[in-house]
């Protein structure tokens, strides 16, 4: 089943059930208004969503022709939004810029921030820029949706919370982090917000690419039209979604509609590319004494999406363009 918000009906949008295409779509607001309601009673309304998605598919409900642009995130704005940092060949890369090594802490406990999940951006929506000394970057990335999700729940539990996947643009805002992470207290200003894929997906609709655990596809980054990156989303993905959840919820309850991000898709084999500038800047550092790629300026385009073996788009692309930023 695949599930989108028009950017119409308020913040939190109009739910539509959205064909395995992409192509059509049918608004569901006699089963629910939005995603979060759904989230928050999936037991009850996934199964009629679910039927209503068959019909789709089968030409028994006609729907209307889908255009991306009328999107907003599939969840336009989240209770919670957790990103992790999964992939450890990242975390290494950036942290050997830094003249820092991996602390073996990193091996059992995963990174983990929270980021501002109240303005999600929808898959055509640009990204703002008040000034580009800021440092600009992309980060692709897979992101699931929970329902609710108990206090102190195990990994072996935690996957039977996962009810959606989505892509994420998690934009950061480089030249900023540094300052912010020296107060020793996160960081805040760095973090500006996320973009989602167009349509957020059950696991059943991912087939055998869906582990249980990691999804199993390339993602693939093209930046102003030219290929950036292509990593395996399920190699090297040091912690599993399972084990994100969990850590997540070690001290507390995860509220239905909680986003938790992957962190950045990341390989150790360089020949795939990268789903971030600074990783390929980092590569430049290591092996030039300089970076030589520029973050992202006023006009530059970023285009996140994951295919399936067939060729054909899962969740649709996230199409950004940067604009200077204006009150």
């Amino acid at each position: 089943m695949k599930l989108a918000s028009l950017k119409q009906g308020g913040r939190d949008g109009t739910l539509v059930v959205v064909s395995r295409n992409l192509s059509r779509a049918v608004i569901v607001d006699d089963v629910a208004a939005h995603l979060q309601g759904v989230l928050e009673s999936w037991h009850s309304l996934a199964p009629q969503l679910a039927d209503i998605y068959q019909a789709l598919n089968c030409g028994k409900i006609k729907g209307f022709e889908l255009d991306a642009a009328q999107l907003a995130a599939p969840l336009p704005r989240t209770y919670q939004w957790l990103d992790g940092s999964a992939y450890l060949p990242h975390v290494e890369l950036v942290r050997k810029a830094r003249g820092s090594e991996l602390p073996e802490q990193l091996l059992t406990d995963p990174l983990m921030y929270q980021g501002g999940g109240d303005s999600l951006l929808g898959p055509r929506d640009a990204i703002p820029l008040g000034d580009e000394s800021w440092g600009l970057d992309f980060e692709s990335e897979i992101g699931v949706l929970t329902d609710d999700v108990p206090m102190g729940v195990s990994p072996a539990e935690a996957g039977t919370h996962i009810k959606l996947l989505v892509l994420i643009n998690d934009v950061s805002l480089r030249e900023l982090i540094p300052a912010e992470l020296a107060k020793g207290f996160g960081f805040l200003q760095g973090k500006p917000s996320s973009a989602l894929s167009p349509v957020a997906v059950t696991t059943d609709e991912l087939g055998d690419a869906w582990d249980g655990t990691r999804l199993n596809l390339p993602l693939l980054t093209m930046l102003n039209g030219e290929l950036f990156g292509q990593p395996e989303a399920g190699q090297d993905m040091h912690f599993s979604f399972p084990e994100l959840i969990s850590h997540a919820a070690k001290t507390r309850r995860l509220s239905a509609g909680t986003l938790i991000g992957s962190g950045t898709v990341s390989n150790r084999d360089s020949r795939r590319g990268a789903s971030c500038l600074v990783e390929k800047r980092v590569i430049e550092i290591v092996s030039k004494g300089k970076p030589e790629t520029e973050y992202m300026k006023v006009g530059d385009r970023v285009r996140i999406e994951m295919r399936d073996r067939q060729g054909d788009s899962v969740f649709g692309a996230i199409e950004q363009e940067v604009v200077p930023w204006q009150r």
